[in-house]
């Protein structure tokens, strides 16, 4: 996938308040301080794009950046139309240093936006690979799954560890989930250092979007 372009859109505080639900959407999430930002900005080679931060809990509303892109590694000849689409990025979870009102008023706000966004093709959930599998991660694929939400896994910060422990790390999170999943998700490896897992992610992202435009 070749990215045409990508621009902050808007910050909404509620699903009701987001863009017109006109095109495929791409939500990401993960434990406060995953890496989201450094993702998305990698994705669509924009280090500008998603506000990075070293203090977790930044991101509070649903933000939509808009994205045109084309199949193939390169612009196209020609006036070829470009695809439309957006990605989500949505606020971390397991941030404990806010009040619990406003704790509870983000996860009622990022489960209506999983829950009713009717344009929400697929969400990117973001796990540290430098760790071992983390209850709050396994608790919310969980939640996902009773939400009837499709999602894929991406490990995050690969390139903070070692290979062997990132690959330990990951095999041990998906023995976890074998436990009560009979299918596991799709899931890439990714280092925004790096941009491993770059290519593979915009390909996911061009097939769900060649089945969303057909109306599969």
């Amino acid at each position: 996938m070749y990215i045409k372009s990508a621009e902050y859109i808007i910050s909404s505080p509620d699903y009701t308040n987001c863009p017109a639900p006109d095109r495929p959407e791409y939500a990401f999430i993960g434990r406060s301080n995953v890496g989201k930002s450094s993702l998305i900005n990698m994705l669509t080679n924009n280090q500008k794009l998603a506000k990075t931060s070293g203090s977790p809990g930044k991101t509070q509303l649903i933000n939509h950046f808009g994205i045109e892109s084309w199949k193939g590694d390169e612009a196209p000849a020609g006036h070829v139309k470009p695809d439309i689409w957006y990605i989500v990025d949505l606020p971390g979870y397991g941030f404990a240093k806010v009040s619990l009102s406003s704790r509870r008023k983000w996860e009622q706000m990022i489960e209506n936006y999983l829950r009713k966004r009717e344009t929400l093709v697929n969400v990117f959930l973001l796990i540290d690979s430098r760790h071992s599998p983390q209850k709050i991660d396994l608790d919310f694929t969980e939640q996902l799954r009773k939400w009837e939400v499709p999602f894929t896994i991406v490990f995050t910060k690969s390139d903070k560890e070692n290979q062997r422990t990132v690959s330990a790390n990951v095999k041990a999170f998906f023995e976890a989930m074998r436990k009560t999943w009979q299918f596991l998700p799709q899931s890439f490896v990714s280092s925004a250092t790096k941009k491993q897992g770059r290519d593979k992610i915009l390909s996911f992202i061009q097939e769900c979007n060649e089945q969303f435009y057909k109306g599969e």
